[in-house]
């Protein structure tokens, strides 16, 4: 997959974006405003690990953000299933010598439009810490409203953490609406 927005492009993870993945993504501060299934040190085993990983994704979901020399960042959704099969996760990082240039809000604007038009969804959403200021700003440029706080719901480097609900729903977005026929 390749979407393009700006300067830059949303695409598919390859073989050799290994090292520039290892480089960028090994920043405590990246690490600090991500899961812990983000490694730090983040290792070549490691982004030898997640490229083979995303990769065999079917339907592919994890994607690289890219200047045209190299990724700079990472991209992606975490379907959900049951009664919450049309909502995903939206997750994203990029790599700090790249902050504060308006990236990372074209490709979740970007990244946001293409998911709906290829998946059935309804509602993304993302769960920020309330500390990563720069996310949130990310997510109100890109169209996300505000939901509400996971009060004390997360524990990072040993810090009891709140997060931030935003979401934007598919009727929100700007050309590919989705409705679920509902039964009374």
């Amino acid at each position: 997959m390749r979407l393009a927005f700006g300067e830059y492009m949303i695409r598919s993870w390859c073989g050799a974006d290994v090292e520039s993945l290892q480089r960028y993504a090994n920043n405590r501060k990246i690490w600090l405003n991500l899961r812990d299934v983000f490694p730090h040190p983040y290792t070549i085993d490691d982004a030898r690990w997640w490229i083979e990983h995303a990769s065999q994704e079917a339907p592919e979901r994890s994607f690289a953000i890219a200047s045209t020399e190299e990724p700079i960042g990472g991209i992606g959704l975490i379907f959900r299933d049951d009664v919450h099969r049309y909502n995903a996760e939206l997750g994203y990082w990029l790599a700090e010598p790249f902050w504060g240039r308006g990236i990372m809000t074209g490709a979740v604007c970007a990244f946001t439009e293409y998911a709906f038009r290829e998946f059935p969804l309804n509602r993304i959403y993302a769960e920020p810490f309330a500390r990563n200021l720069a996310s949130v700003r990310v997510l109100e440029k890109a169209g996300f409203l505000r939901e509400g706080v996971l009060r004390a719901s997360v524990v990072k480097d040993n810090t009891i953490l709140d997060q931030i609900v935003y979401a934007k729903l598919a009727k929100e977005s700007l050309r590919f609406p989705f409705t679920v026929k509902e039964h009374a």
